[in-house]
């Protein structure tokens, strides 16, 4: 329903929402400087999400693990001793499934599904839809209930998974919406369709990290969205109630959950500049940056270019990167000022850049 009230209006995104996108496409563009530093560094931080990302999605939705046993459960191929042992598991290897294909893996059907099996392992309804109804109970401390929120009917569920999935390829072929806004509102819309009996969340979160690939938002490597979720869970249910009232008359208001999500990988991406920004490069390792950014160019370049693929390095390094090449024959300049135009020599395309 979000997807439709787009596709029938969409005149521009709230201003909340456009800082969100504007601080997001910077940090997007800061994230190759980032993953060129520190291998090591990096490593360590992939292996942490991957535990935190297993843990913590299981854990919001009550599937806990014996802490001592959490890294050869992740890590290692131990017998396993429960279920609960066999959902972190498998949300372990759906998660490897991603980082290792996610640019390449589509947004079907087929997907959504193969991520369900993933995760649920060998219970009896994994990677089907769900074949009774079944409603979002919220449950007291008193022991008494409600239903928070009436989900799609299950006889229904087929039809809906299978129009969510074409209307979000549609409206990323479109261009009229912000793709990070497109990838919130079909998390959304996910979830209040709410196609299986247990394990949506789950799927959800997957689908969000996928998407986030598919975006160029590799963040998700690194820092875990699943654990910034749990850590604010309360915000977490608080917007999805706000933006799925009305959500079945298509009268609802989205907004709340699209910026909680966005503000979600906006915290990733400010974690990890904290966690690398700290590091010195390594000698030699912004003079690299400026030879990959050269490397990368097709034709003829001009500093400023080099200036905008290299962020943090200074321009008098630059110039001064270009003025070695230029003494070993490997750039020649084209004209004169700042504006003039460089190109590489045959020296270069030959490899000589040592």
């Amino acid at each position: 329903m979000t997807l439709q009230l787009f596709s029938r209006k969409f005149e521009s995104v709230p201003a909340a929402t456009s800082w969100y996108l504007a601080d997001l496409g910077e940090a997007r563009g800061k994230q190759e400087l980032f993953t060129r530093q520190s291998p090591q560094r990096l490593k360590v931080l992939r292996e942490h999400a991957l535990i935190e990302s297993a843990v913590s999605s299981n854990r919001i939705e009550g599937v806990e693990v014996e802490h001592s046993r959490i890294a050869t459960i992740v890590f290692g191929k131990p017998l396993l001793r429960d279920r609960d042992e066999e959902e972190v598991r498998g949300y372990r290897l759906a998660l490897t499934w991603i980082h290792e294909q996610g640019a390449k893996i589509p947004v079907s059907e087929e997907t959504v599904l193969k991520l369900h099996r993933m995760t649920r392992g060998e219970i009896w309804d994994a990677g089907n839809y769900k074949e009774k109804d079944g409603d979002i109970i919220e449950k007291f401390p008193d022991g008494g209930s409600r239903i928070r929120f009436k989900t799609v009917s299950a006889v229904d569920t087929p039809n809906c998974m299978k129009d969510l999935v074409e209307q979000y390829d549609d409206a990323i072929k479109d261009h009229k919406v912000p793709p990070l806004v497109l990838l919130a509102a079909f998390n959304l819309d996910f979830l209040c369709i709410h196609p299986f009996r247990d394990g949506n969340g789950r799927v959800s979160r997957l689908l969000l990290l996928m998407q986030c690939y598919h975006l160029g938002f590799e963040v998700g490597r690194y820092i875990s969205l699943e654990r910034l979720i749990e850590q604010n869970k309360e915000r977490y249910y608080e917007t999805l109630a706000q933006s799925s009232l009305n959500w079945h008359e298509g009268k609802h208001d989205p907004w709340p959950y699209i910026n909680y999500l966005l503000s979600i990988i906006k915290m990733a991406y400010n974690e990890f500049e904290q966690r690398l920004g700290r590091l010195q490069s390594p000698k030699g390792e912004k003079t690299n940056l400026i030879l990959h950014a050269i490397d990368g160019s097709l034709g003829p370049f001009r500093v400023a270019e080099l200036q905008n693929r290299c962020p943090n390095v200074s321009l008098d390094m630059i110039r001064r990167v270009l003025k070695n090449l230029r003494t070993k024959d490997q750039v020649e300049c084209l004209g004169r000022g700042q504006n003039a135009q460089w190109q590489k020599t045959i020296k270069w395309q030959l490899g000589n850049t040592d």
